[in-house]
Formats: C-alpha cells, structure tokens, sequence
C-alpha cells in the first residue's frame, strides 16, 4: 500500500534533503515551501494520509480535518501544538506525534536581539552601507538588569547568559517561586517590579489563556523609556498595538521581535519598518540541527506509525 506524505511551510525548501525520508518504503513525501490557508491548504493536502505540520503555522481544527477525509497521521514538529485539535483527532481516528526540538536556538537569538538591540547593529550597518559612520551610542550590558518573564527549558538558559553578561538578572512567571529561581542563580520578583526596574525584559512563557497579552498598554507604561523588549516565545505575549504606541511615544527604546501575531507578517505592516524595531521572520528555530531533528524525528513518527507502533504520541 502506498502513501503520501505532504510537509508544510518549507520556507528554505530543505525538507526533503534529510535522508531518513528515503528510508520510508511505499510513502511519497512532497514538501509545500509557501504557507497555504483555505482552499489553497485543502487542496495541496487532498489525497494526503499522513501530514507534517512545522511547529504552529497551520491550525488544524474540526472544520479543517472534515475536509482532508484521507488524513490518518499528523505529526507536529516540537514538543506541543496548540494549533492542532486533539480532541477533533482523536474523535476522527487521527493519530498525532511529536517531534523533539532544541532549546539552544532560540536562546541564541534571544541573545542576538538583545546585542543586536543594544548596540544599535541595524542602524549602524545600515548606515555604514550608504557611507556613514558611528551615528549612535550603544548600551552597556554590564551592570544592567535583564528580566526575565518564564523562567523554564529556554528562559533559564537566557538567564544563565545573562549572568555571563554581568547582568543583573531577575526572574517572574505565574508559578515561579524563589526556590526555583535561586536554583537558576537569579532572583523571584514580581511582574510590576521586574517591568519597572529591567533594562532588558525578555519574554520565554508558553501562550495560554493565563498568559495571554501578558504585556498590554498598563504594563508596557511601566517600563523603562530606556529599556528594550525581546520576545522570541509567542507574539499573543504582547499587545502589538499597544507596543507599537509605545515605541512611537518613546515609552521604551526599543523591541526585538521574532514572533507576529500573523505570518508571514504582512508585507505593509508597521513592524517591519519600525525605526525601533529589529524584527526577524520567527527564526527562533531555525537551525540546521534543530531541523536535523524535526525530519529525522518526523521520518520516524512515520515508520513507527506504519509499523502500528506509534511514538511520541500526542493523541
């Protein structure tokens, strides 16, 4: 019996240059580069008995899983996806596997927005392109306080360079307490506290409906006009609209963004040419091993599913 496998949001077109698909007898596996939605997304899928979904970009609910009747195996590349539908899986005879992914990644470009913001890398390379040369002051990370928002697998690793930095670094998340974050070697403050007195708050919480809009208008006031914000976790952290006013009025220095709250992010949205945004295309995860271990992983989510015996199963 054959099968087809279709992989989504290859931007890079690498999908399928990992060798373990070749591994997969009697399955034919395509890779689709663009995002697609809607009819575009129905259509690339039809016929397809198996799926690999990159991290969250495609939501599969009961609406959209009615219309792929084939579909009998989705695998998500990362450890959760609240972009897929479980119950509506498991209700339809979907199984649903996981895949590992590596927190290094997204902590070092945490790091390469954080630098990148405070030593003003944009501007300085932009102008140095068209002639120019020091047009601005950089911000010293030593002595400073980064903060901290999720003190969890890639927060306290954030933390840890920091620490590296000479940074004062403190720590707060809905469940946090001191004990863990004296193991971390940082301090447990509150929300207020660490918004008023971080030179560098960086975001690392899981988007949930506790956590959602964690920084709006009122928080955002409370930062320091000399502070900058980094979020590589999730984009419904933070009230865009709201940040975006921020930035204008000079309420803070500065955001590093990787994640938008759509993407691809539209080609005239503000955030793409905001003079105090450094803005990346959600690259958090994109490395060469992390995706070594999202195809590899994937092609055996796949084999073992075949096999009847699935693992790194979700529902």
């Amino acid at each position: 019996m054959s099968h087809r496998c279709v992989v989504l949001d290859d931007y890079q077109g690498v999908a399928l240059q990992h060798v373990a698909w070749s591994r997969l007898e009697g399955v034919h596996v395509s890779a689709v580069r663009e995002h697609l939605a809607g009819e575009d997304l129905v259509a690339a899928l039809a016929g397809a008995d198996v799926v690999v979904a990159m991290r969250e970009r495609t939501p599969f609910d009961a609406a959209l899983l009615d219309r792929l009747p084939d579909l009998r195996l989705l695998v998500t590349t990362g450890r959760r996806n609240p972009s897929i539908d479980l119950d509506a899986c498991r209700e339809r005879g979907i199984t649903v596997c996981a895949t590992s992914a590596l927190a290094t990644p997204t902590v070092e470009l945490t790091w390469a927005l954080v630098l990148g913001l405070a030593r003003h890398l944009l501007p300085e390379s932009r102008a140095l392109a068209g002639g120019g040369w020091q047009t601005t002051v950089g911000t010293d990370l030593a002595g400073s306080t980064l903060g901290v928002v999720g003190l969890g697998r890639i927060g306290s690793r954030v933390a840890a360079l920091g620490q590296a930095f000479d940074m004062d670094v403190v720590a707060w998340s809905p469940h946090l307490t001191a004990e863990r974050a004296a193991a971390a070697g940082v301090r447990a403050v509150g929300k207020e506290e660490l918004i008023a007195s971080a030179d560098v708050v960086t975001l690392h919480l899981v988007l949930g409906p506790g956590t959602h809009r964690t920084l709006g208008a009122d928080e955002l006031a409370r930062m320091r006009p000399t502070a900058y914000l980094v979020n590589t976790a999730r984009a419904g952290l933070v009230d865009t609209d709201a940040l975006l006013a921020a930035l204008d009025a000079g309420g803070i220095a500065g955001a590093g963004l990787d994640v938008h709250d759509t993407e691809p992010l539209p080609a005239d949205h503000p955030v793409r040419t905001h003079p105090r945004v450094l803005a990346t295309p959600h690259l958090g995860y994109v490395t060469a091993d992390n995706y070594r271990t999202f195809f590899t992983e994937a092609a055996e989510d796949v084999a073992a599913w075949l096999a009847g015996e699935p693992v790194r199963v979700l529902t």
